[in-house]
């Protein structure tokens, strides 16, 4: 049985209303008062941090991986089964429809547009234990326009939670994938920058977006958070 998922589009925080001088004086003095009055608003400290990291391993393949860490009373209400939901229907409306998730019973598929091209296809694992304390859901990379054709069978994507102190993390990691505009395991400078501001570009504001997403579901809709820097492996950074 093949199933499309939709669901209804959340929007982004709203924006801040610029100050009513454009008196660059004016605008200090006013951004001065209110940080007095709300300590809250102090650069960016007390947001919610979404951590990130993408990189390019040494055998070309890449490593990508973003996490929130949320408390467990909030955390406990998206099991990978549900992020995975989730993200297919983010995809499909981040994308207008131009990235078509379609799943199945073993695998998922992300096809283009009204087409019947799969741009990447996985096979869908059960939930099971990860290595650490927690669960995780994998998706086997087994094919897809956008996968090198001898490393079709390599890599996956993968839903994590699980406990992270007194708080509980839910990832997304994209671990030894081989891009097609890569070419190969030595890539020219080219092709990796072709990568970095295409493909690899799309994913981290895709990935980073959606989490940004969970998280006003989970905790309302003005909650908001900030990218932050991680290193978890090491690699070229795209």
């Amino acid at each position: 049985m093949i199933a499309e998922v939709t669901e209804p589009w959340q929007s982004e925080c709203p924006p801040r209303k610029p100050p009513d001088s454009c008196n660059p004086r004016v605008a200090v003095l006013s951004f001065s008062r209110n940080l007095a009055r709300h300590p809250e608003t102090r650069v960016n400290e007390n947001l919610t941090p979404i951590a990130c990291q993408q990189v390019l391993q040494q055998d070309a393949s890449v490593f990508s991986i973003q996490w929130l860490d949320l408390p467990p009373e909030l955390a406990e209400r998206q099991p990978p089964q549900r992020l995975l939901a989730s993200y297919l229907v983010h995809i499909r409306r981040f994308t207008c429809g131009l990235v078509r998730p379609v799943r199945t019973d073993a695998e998922v598929e992300f096809r283009l547009w009204r087409t019947p091209w799969s741009l990447l296809r996985f096979s869908l694992g059960p939930v099971e234990s990860a290595q650490q304390p927690g669960e995780q859901l994998s998706l086997r990379i087994c094919g897809g326009l956008l996968v090198q054709a001898r490393s079709c069978n390599r890599g996956e994507l993968v839903f994590s939670r699980r406990p992270q102190g007194e708080k509980t993390r839910i990832a997304l990691l994209l671990a030894d994938y081989c891009p097609l505009l890569l070419g190969g395991p030595e890539p020219s400078l080219l092709r990796k920058w072709l990568y970095r501001f295409t493909q690899a570009a799309i994913h981290k504001i895709v990935t980073v977006r959606f989490l940004r997403r969970v998280y006003r579901e989970l905790a309302g809709a003005g909650a908001c958070c900030r990218v932050v820097k991680v290193q978890v492996r090491c690699g070229e950074e795209i």
